[in-house]
This record gives structure tokens, sequence and C-alpha cells, in this order.
């Protein structure tokens, strides 16, 4: 009897630390995914179940365009095709646990959700977990105050995009001091130095964008008549790339097109306020150019109110909106379009250079894409890795 009390306890004893590891692993588990700090939100996305088959790439089946944009400094474009790392070189960044964070300028439109998709599945596959999102909302003093929530997190990795190049330039040097190695979206703070405070930047051809949308706003008006053009009011790279490749396209191969009005934006709620002026002091205005997607919108709705439904308008970036209004054959005619999941994709990549000591290049780009009616649902595709919303669909047909 004693010999089988004594068993029972053991039997007990040894249930217990069986309970006691469970418990343990769900607590570490429940700290994984917590809440994070201040406005910066927090994911896990562990790649514990995800493989890869050969190299990790963008998609190689991208058209082989040549890309016409500069980097911030004048830098010739590399190819975001041309990079990849090998199955071995992801088992060996595995190993090392790392985290990223990503600061974004503003996350309230597709653009900002294909990259954050494009970042998340390709850190995943790299069993980088991400532990901080946050979204300045074009606040240059909010994003200042985001990096040093990241940086509580201390991540190995930082992907941003500068709201000002200037004012945030001493937050993000400051995280590059701590340790973090920092991957731009875009454009670059002022004063950095590629190799000592940053990896690279990566960007869609922001001037051949514009160049497609010159291109089919100059077929949507018979290549003849005035325009209005409504660019970005700030000092933010890729969107005065935008303007200049319209307006130098427009001027150099369409003498019968005129640009008679411009007016500035300085955030995405402002196209309607502009627009709705520029249309007031203008009424035969045949088309007009919106810097992305967001002001287009308000373009066309001041276009709207004014009972003009006529006006041909052209943008930068492919959202759901303007992506409706395209294949609808409404206002908007069409679009360059950035890819931002690839541009994600890109950034990770760039990510797992740095971590591997490899040499990375100054200034990455993937190719402009030209979106008319003719070809929204394979755009949207091609930009989204996914079929377009059942109402564009339904709109295309």
């Amino acid at each position: 009897m004693k010999k089988f009390g004594s068993g029972l306890l053991l039997l007990f004893f040894i249930f217990g630390i069986i309970l006691a590891g469970c418990g343990k692993s769900d607590q570490t588990s429940g700290s994984n995914s917590a809440g994070s700090e201040g406005n910066a939100s927090t994911d896990t996305n562990k790649s514990e179940n995800t493989t890869v088959n050969g190299p990790l790439t963008i998609n190689l089946n991208l058209p082989d365009k040549e890309i016409l944009s500069k980097g911030p400094n004048g830098e010739s474009a590399v190819s975001a095709k041309t990079l990849q790392l090998t199955p071995e070189e992801i088992e060996k960044i595995k190993k090392g646990n790392y985290t990223a964070a990503v600061s974004f300028h503003y996350q309230g439109n597709d653009w900002s959700a294909a990259q954050i998709k494009g970042l998340q599945d390709t850190f995943a596959k790299m069993g980088i977990k991400i532990v901080a999102k946050t979204d300045a909302n074009f606040k240059s003093e909010k994003q200042v105050s985001d990096i040093e929530t990241i940086m509580a997190k201390n991540p190995d990795i930082i992907v941003a995009i500068p709201v000002d190049p200037v004012s945030t330039a001493p937050a993000f040097k400051k995280a590059a001091q701590n340790g973090a190695k920092l991957v731009f979206m875009d454009n670059i703070p002022q004063g950095f130095e590629r190799g000592k405070d940053y990896v690279s930047v990566v960007s869609a051809d922001n001037y051949g964008n514009g160049v497609e949308a010159a291109h089919i706003l100059a077929d949507a008006i018979g290549k003849k008549g005035d325009i209005g053009v409504i660019y970005h009011d700030t000092d933010f790279f890729v969107t005065k790339q935008r303007t200049e490749a319209f307006e130098k396209t427009i001027k150099e191969e369409y003498p019968d097109i005129k640009i008679v009005a411009r007016g500035g934006i300085l955030g995405p709620n402002d196209g309607e306020k502009v627009a709705s002026a520029m249309l007031t002091k203008n009424p035969k205005l045949k088309g007009l150019f919106a810097v992305w997607d967001a002001p287009a919108e308000g373009a066309m709705a001041a276009a709207r109110t004014a009972g003009i439904n006529d006006l041909a308008i052209s943008t930068i970036d492919l959202g759901t909106n303007v992506g409706l209004e395209i294949a609808k054959g409404g206002l908007i005619k069409g679009l360059g379009a950035q890819l931002p999941y690839d541009q994600g994709v890109a950034e990770a990549i760039l990510a797992g250079y740095s971590l591997l000591g490899k040499e990375t290049p100054a200034y990455v780009a993937v190719p402009a894409l030209k979106v008319t009616k003719d070809n929204i649902l394979d755009s949207w595709k091609t930009v989204y890795q996914a079929d377009a919303p059942k109402v564009i669909l339904d709109a295309a047909k």
C-alpha cells in the first residue's frame, strides 16, 4: 500500500510538471500577441509553417520595362526583379530570430495595405516577426513620436517612409545609431548616407507612372485642349517625380495641349477644394491630372458638383474608388499604377541582405504599370495579388 501511494504521488508530480510546462507555453504565446505601446499596432507573423521552394523574389512575371526614375540622390535604379534570397540564406536568417517594425506616413489606403501585406508575407517566410506598425497620418511630429515608440521595442529592422525628410531625420538617425537596419520606401531623410545610415530605398517607377498618366490623359482628350495639374505642394521626392514626368511629357510630346492651371495640395483630402477652385476659374478645362488617387477622387467630386460630366482625369495609384470609376468608363480614364505588394517584398528581401551582410543597391524600383478600362481586372490582380473586388468586377462587365 505504501508502494502504491508513493507511485501515485510520483505520477501526480510528473503530471503537474507537464501542466506547468503547458501553462508557460500559453503565457509566452500570449505575450507575443499582446497589444503595443502608443499607436503602434503589433503583429505576429511566425513562420514555422511557412516554407520557401526556390529563391525568394518579387513577381518575376512583371513586364521588363525600362525604369525611368532616379533615386533621391540621382542614383540609377536597379530593378527589384534582380533581388533574391536563396533557401539556404533564408534558413540562416531564420536562426537569428529577428524582429521588424514598419513606420508609414499614412495607412488609410489600398497602397499601404498592399505594402504591409508584401512585408508580412515575406518576413514570415524569413522567420522575422513584425512587432509594430505605425501611421503618422501625414504629420511629421507624429512620425517622430512613432519612431520613439518603435525603438522601445528594439527591432532589428525598420521599414519606413519619411513624412518629411528634414524634420524626421534626427529620429531616424537615432534609430540607426541604436543598431536598427533602416530600409526606406520612396524617400530618405536628409543627410543620410547609404551603408552608414540606411540599407536601401525601394520605390515604384514614379517617373514612369507620371509618363503613363500623361499619355492616358492626352488620348482621352483627343491630344488637344487645356488641362490642369493638381500637385503635391511639399518636399516629397516621389510625388515631385510624378508631376515633373507628367508635365514634361505633355509639353514635349503634345504641343496642342496646354497646362493652364496648377493647384497644390498638402494632404489627400485637399483635392476637391483645389479642383473646385480650378474649375471655377477655368470652366473649359478638358482634363485634370491629380498626383495620386485620393485627390483624384476629390477632383471627380468637384467636377460632378459643378455639373461638368465630360472632364477627363488621370492619376497615379490604383485604389478601389478610382478603379471602380475606370471600370465604369467614368471621369477617371486611367492611371499609372505602383506595385506596392512587390515593393513590400523587395523591402523585406533587402532587409534580409543587410542581416546577412550582403551588398545592397542604393535605389531599387519596380516597373510602372499602365491601367485603363481595357486592362483594369488584370492590372488589379498584378498590383494586389488578388482578384478585383466584386463591385469592380461587376462594373467591368
